[in-house]
C-alpha cells in the first residue's frame, strides 16, 4: 500500500476522507499520480495549482464521478465506490447513496432549470434520502436564509445571478447534512463583481467548522480561510502545509514560480 501523506495517530480524530496512492489516467495521458491526502475534520483545504494540474479530477475521483485508475478513497472508514466490507464494484445505487455523504458544488451550478430555488436544494433530501417533507422545507428555508437567498424561494435559475446560483448550489449541498463539501472552482464562472458573495458564504461555512475541500485561483480567499494548503503541478502533490508558510515562504521552486506569476508577488 502506498505510503500516506502523514502517519494517522490513534489518539486523533480520523479523517473524514483518507486518499492513498491515487492515480488517474485519461487514456494514456497521466492526469493524477500517486496523490495521498488525509482531510481532517472541520479543515478547510486549498488546492492551488495551475490549470491543468488535476484539481478538479481529484476532487471528482474524491466521490467517484471519477473512477481512479488505482488507488483508494476512503470515507469515515468506507472505501468509496466498492460494496461494504467487499472488493466488488458498489452498484450505481449504492455509489449515489454514498455521494449523499459528499456534497459537491460544481462551477457550472448544476441546477434544475425547471424547478424554483426551493425545489432544487429538497429534491435529493426528500427523494434520495427519504427524509420528511416538512422538515426538509424547512431546513432548506433557514439554508437559503443563511445564504442570503430567503426572498428567492420561489424563483426558477434563469431569474437569478450567477452568483445567487452559485448560493443556491452551496445550500443544496448542505441540505443533504454530508460530512465534507468538495468545491471545484466555485467562483470561475462568475463575474468579478459577484466573487465576493460566493466567497463570503464560503468563509462563514469554515468559521462554523465544515470540512471543506476547494480547488481554487482565489488566493487571497486561499490564504485567508484555508487551514491547509495543498499545491499540485501535473498531476502530483508539490508541496502540503499552512497558509502562512505557503504564501509566505514555499518550499520548491515551482511553488515560488507560480506564486510570482499568479499573485504577483515577486521573488521571495
Amino acid at each position: 500500500m502506498a505510503k500516506l501523506e502523514q502517519p494517522i495517530d490513534a489518539a486523533q480524530p480520523l479523517p473524514v476522507i483518507q486518499v492513498v496512492g491515487l492515480s488517474k489516467c485519461f487514456g494514456s495521458h497521466p492526469v493524477l499520480t500517486d496523490i495521498n491526502l488525509a482531510i481532517m475534520p472541520s479543515e478547510t483545504v486549498c488546492l492551488l495549482g495551475p490549470s491543468g494540474s488535476g484539481k478538479s479530477t481529484l476532487l471528482r475521483c474524491m466521490n467517484w464521478l471519477e473512477r481512479p485508475s488505482s488507488g483508494e478513497v476512503w470515507l469515515h472508514g468506507t472505501q468509496m465506490g466498492y460494496q461494504a466490507g467487499r472488493k466488488r464494484l458498489a452498484s450505481e445505487a449504492e455509489l449515489a447513496k454514498m455521494r449523499t455523504r459528499i456534497g459537491m458544488v460544481f462551477q457550472q451550478f448544476n441546477l434544475w432549470s425547471h424547478l424554483t430555488v426551493l425545489q432544487n436544494v429538497i429534491e435529493a433530501p426528500i427523494h434520495v434520502q427519504k427524509r420528511p417533507k416538512a422538515e426538509v422545507v424547512a431546513e432548506a428555508e433557514h439554508l437559503l436564509a443563511k445564504v442570503g437567498l430567503h426572498n428567492k424561494l420561489q424563483a426558477y435559475p434563469s431569474q437569478l445571478s450567477g452568483g445567487q446560483k452559485q448560493r443556491v448550489a452551496i445550500a443544496r449541498a448542505l441540505a443533504m447534512k454530508s460530512d465534507v463539501i468538495l468545491l471545484d472552482e466555485p467562483t470561475s464562472s462568475l463575474d468579478p463583481e459577484l466573487v465576493g458573495e460566493v466567497l463570503a458564504v464560503i468563509q462563514d461555512l469554515a468559521q462554523a467548522g465544515m470540512t471543506l475541500v476547494i480547488a481554487t485561483h482565489e488566493m487571497k480567499f486561499a490564504e485567508e480561510v484555508a487551514s491547509r494548503v495543498i499545491f499540485l503541478d501535473q498531476g502530483r502533490i508539490v508541496e502540503s502545509s499552512d497558509p502562512k508558510t505557503f504564501f509566505a515562504q514555499p518550499e520548491t521552486a515551482r511553488a515560488r514560480q507560480f506564486l510570482e506569476r499568479y499573485i504577483h508577488v515577486g521573488a521571495i
